[in-house]
């Protein structure tokens, strides 16, 4: 019997929270090692979709590993309680879509994000009850491809989109051998003709197209 699904990223997908991330990580920089350093939206931005071990590397790089490591941590942990409270900036037509997506598909979550992230962003807005389940890097350490085909394994999916917006996305959903669908809205661009999205509310359109 087969089984179809959307999968989601989170940053430039559903979200933008960097806004939110660049004041709760100032504060912790600030605290813990750089009163001085300010972490920017644009820093941020500039490292969505990277693994938090690459997010260390770039944004602390005059650290040693293991204190970039630690620090990052600390910012991620702050992170986690912020957008809890304060939640991000979701795309229009967001919760709109999701509950006429939610009618035809199962719906989950891969990020590359810490645990406790995508946490956050359901219990803001209430938003759990609209996805299946979710996985990210914080939880095994598993790059996103492998994080995809997990998802699509143990949920029982045999014909899977996943819906994100840079160049990584793409490639680790080509790596899970599923179909890939892109939010040109979000923060990237992708190096190959792919089905694409200027809006979220276009995903209604599009995946039937796909699925």
């Amino acid at each position: 019997m087969s089984k179809k699904g959307i999968i989601f990223d989170m940053d430039g997908t559903l979200w933008d929270s960097a806004e939110g991330v660049a004041k709760s990580w100032t504060r912790i920089v600030n605290r813990e090692y750089d009163k001085e350093r300010i972490i920017t939206v644009e820093d941020i931005h500039g490292v969505m979709g990277l693994t938090m071990d690459k997010i260390a590397e770039v944004l602390f790089s005059e650290l040693p590993e293991k204190e970039r490591l630690e620090l990052l941590k600390k910012c991620c942990d702050d992170e986690n309680a912020y957008l809890r409270e304060h939640g991000g900036v979701l795309y229009p037509d967001l919760e709109e879509t999701l509950v006429k997506l939610q009618k035809d598909y199962p719906l989950y979550i891969v990020s590359n994000c810490q645990s406790g992230y995508i946490e956050a962003f359901l219990e803001h807005y209430g938003f759990g009850h609209y996805f299946e389940d979710t996985e990210c890097f914080g939880n095994n350490g598993l790059q996103k491809g492998e994080n995809i085909r997990r998802l699509a394994n143990r949920n029982g999916l045999t014909d899977a989109v996943y819906v994100g917006d840079i160049q990584g996305d793409y490639n680790a959903t080509m790596e899970a051998g599923l179909t890939f669908i892109h939010a040109a809205y979000g923060f990237g661009t992708i190096d190959r003709e792919t089905a694409k999205i200027g809006c979220f509310k276009e995903l209604l359109t599009v995946v039937k197209e796909i699925l």
